[in-house]
Formats: C-alpha cells, structure tokens, sequence
C-alpha cells in the first residue's frame, strides 16, 4: 500500500503491520510509504462475535490477514471459495463488480482492497436478510 495517507480522529486506533497505534488528542494524517503494508483501522475491524453472515465470514478472512493472525497463501483458497458461494447469490451487477474486484486483490494478495470490496457489500447483504427474514 504505497502513497496511502490515514487520517485519523482524536484517540482513532489503527492497526499497521500487527502493531496498534493510537492518535493523541488531535486529527491528524499518516503517509503510509512502505509498500504492501497491512493496515486495519480498529473502527472497521470485524469482531469475532459479529461474524454471523456470509459476507462477514469472508471479510474476516480477510482481516486476519491483515491483522498478521492468519497467512495469505493459506487463506487464498479459502477466500477464493467464499468469494465464489457469494457470487452465487449475490447475482446483481453491482455485486458482481465488487465480487470480482475482491478475487482479483486476493490473487495479487491486496488483501486491504479484499476487505474494502467485500465490506462494500455488508449493507446489500443486511437488507437481503431484512427482507427475508428466517
């Protein structure tokens, strides 16, 4: 992740390399200049508990590459796998796109833009459930 720039509010905590690191009392930027770097900001981090949806399950997949828990070469399989079940059901356009972009970020393991992609999903997933209900 070359040339990326953080900005983060007062007290934000990110995730960089498996290191936590905290803002102080103001807003500021970050330029991230090392290449590949895994980055996870805390507020979009995917808790154990909230993995309850299929979208979900794959987005922490993702995550715990980023977070260093898990390895890229050993998830890539399995990301792969979940990318392919979603696309099995989420069949609109817009779904397909991020679908594909997600398959894409893992196989040149861009696994932050794995996550980005898939999040994207999170609110058409919710709504399919909400209409749906079990």
């Amino acid at each position: 992740m070359s040339g990326l720039v953080l900005k983060l509010g007062p007290h934000e905590r990110v995730l960089i390399n498996g290191a936590v690191i905290e803002n102080g009392d103001k807003r500021s930027r970050l330029a991230v200049v090392t290449p590949n770097a895994n980055i996870l900001r805390l507020r979009d981090a995917i808790h154990p508990q909230e993995v309850n949806t299929p979208v979900r399950r794959v987005c922490y997949i993702a995550q715990l590459v980023l977070s260093g828990d898990a390895d890229a070469g050993e998830t890539r399989l399995q990301l792969l796998r979940g990318i392919e079940q979603l696309s099995q059901v989420l069949t609109d356009h817009d779904s397909r796109t991020q679908l594909a972009v997600a398959s894409r970020a893992v196989l040149e393991d861009q696994h932050y833009q794995v996550l980005k992609a898939l999040r994207s999903l999170l609110p058409r997933e919710e709504r399919l459930f909400a209409a749906h209900p079990q």
